[in-house]
């Protein structure tokens, strides 16, 4: 029986986002993709693997200083030291071209070539495992067409990264079918490039994206780690997912329906902490809360909104003991008072409606209002903008929201008298 672990996207020093409003922020937190990564090692010395896989974006991208690379070599003496080779393809991130320092890394490293497929043989354990590098950030071109045929006798990996057909959020790099792969007579596919664990097919042959080892912003929820690999007589006997993140990104919605006050929130808010802080194992966890549903709350909600997000901050700190963090509230609530559907434009209201329904359909309007938002822009800090991504009103996501929340701030004030009372 032998073993070998499958890692990928690994974003070695990479800093977490939306976090940087926090002083003393936990190691976890400033040092987390060094921190999986050691867990990565200890995983690989505890299980004796044989041999360990990156299937690329080891590094984020160019390191800033050597410190990075010094790093990585050192864990790989540890693993030098344990008889454990490692094989590498680089990645978009770590590609030939992005990679402008370099360090001598000790024997048992092998990263595969950017120029053509290459094959390294493991004879005493009957294995094959076949591999390019990615020679520029963008590959567009399908590598797995020129990778090797199979070693007959041998149990033949192919590791390469990849969006196969397409994954949602990952650029299409090294695009591939998974007939393919399949077609091409391996046993196992080493994959990398995209974040979220992904069993393509399992069996004859496995292809498999482990995920990256740590999230490292809120689009990268949930466990997070690697892919141990079990093989006997000539085949993979055995799977297994071992999750190695040290901290834990939730993004949840908060269905405030029916809930009479922003307090009513709140503790809706602390249970849904408990579950994922239990969820998390020991593991901190950053929240991301999205308010949810029709609620005589909302006019507060919106009207006070920075004190309520303050609450909520403090009410994640309080039920976690300091081990969950907020990154933001997002707040879709609706008031019962207000009737679905158009209103007459005579009413305050119904122009409100009418107005912001026309603004979002006005591209010279819409321009305009832009420009307003750029002039105010420059006579702020520039860190309000570096440290606070939300308020990048020059991304049309975070553009859409203000608008929205404008909206929603105009109706609250329009009909407070409705919507403060928190009325049976």
């Amino acid at each position: 029986m032998g073993k070998f672990i499958h890692a990928a996207d690994i974003h070695l020093d990479s800093p977490l986002r939306g976090l940087e409003r926090y002083e003393g922020a936990p190691d976890q937190i400033k040092n987390a993709t060094r921190q999986a990564f050691e867990n990565l090692i200890h995983l690989a010395l505890d299980e004796e693997v044989d041999f360990l896989l990156i299937a690329g974006d080891l590094y984020d991208s160019d390191w800033r200083d050597y410190n990075t690379g010094l790093y990585f070599a050192a864990r790989m003496n540890v693993l030098r030291e344990a008889g454990i080779p490692v094989f590498i393809v680089r990645g978009n991130h770590d590609a030939q071209s992005v990679i402008t320092r370099s360090l001598i890394l000790p024997d048992n490293v092998h990263i595969f070539d950017h120029r053509v497929p290459g094959t390294v043989f493991l004879e005493h354990l009957g294995i094959a495992i076949h591999g390019q590098s990615f020679a520029a950030r963008r590959v567009t071109e399908n590598l797995a067409r020129a990778y090797p045929d199979p070693e007959p006798g041998l149990i033949n990996i192919g590791l390469l990264h990849t969006a196969l057909d397409g994954r949602e959020g990952h650029e299409p790099y090294a695009p591939c079918s998974l007939g393919e792969l399949v077609n091409r007579g391996y046993d196992y596919w080493a994959l990398g490039h995209v974040h979220r664990r992904e069993e393509v097919r399992q069996g004859s042959p496995w292809i498999v994206f482990p995920g990256n080892l740590q999230g490292r912003h809120i689009n990268e929820g949930g466990p997070k780690g690697c892919t141990l690999v079990s093989f006997s007589q000539g085949r993979i006997v055995a799977v297994e997912e071992y999750s190695l993140d040290v901290l834990r990104w939730s993004p949840l919605a908060v269905d405030c329906t029916g809930a009479r006050s922003p307090e009513e929130v709140l503790e809706r808010i602390h249970e849904l902490v408990l579950q994922e802080l239990e969820l998390a194992e020991g593991r901190p966890v950053v929240f991301r809360f999205e308010l949810v549903g029709s609620t005589p709350a909302h006019g507060e909600l919106v009207e006070r909104r920075e004190h309520w997000v303050n609450q909520i901050r403090a009410v994640v700190l309080d039920a976690s003991f300091r081990q969950g963090w907020l990154e933001k509230v997002k707040l879709h609530t609706t008031s019962p008072r207000l009737a679905p559907g158009p209103l007459p434009e005579e009413l305050p209201r119904g122009f409100l409606e009418k107005y912001f329904r026309e603004l979002e359909e006005d591209a010279e309007l819409l321009d305009e209002l832009k420009q307003e938002l750029a002039d105010l822009k420059a006579k702020l800090p520039h860190d309000l903008f570096v440290n606070h991504p939300d308020l990048n009103w020059d991304n049309p996501q975070v553009f859409a929201e203000l608008l929205a929340a404008a909206k929603d701030l105009a109706q609250v004030k329009l009909t407070s008298r409705e919507v403060g009372t928190h009325e049976d």
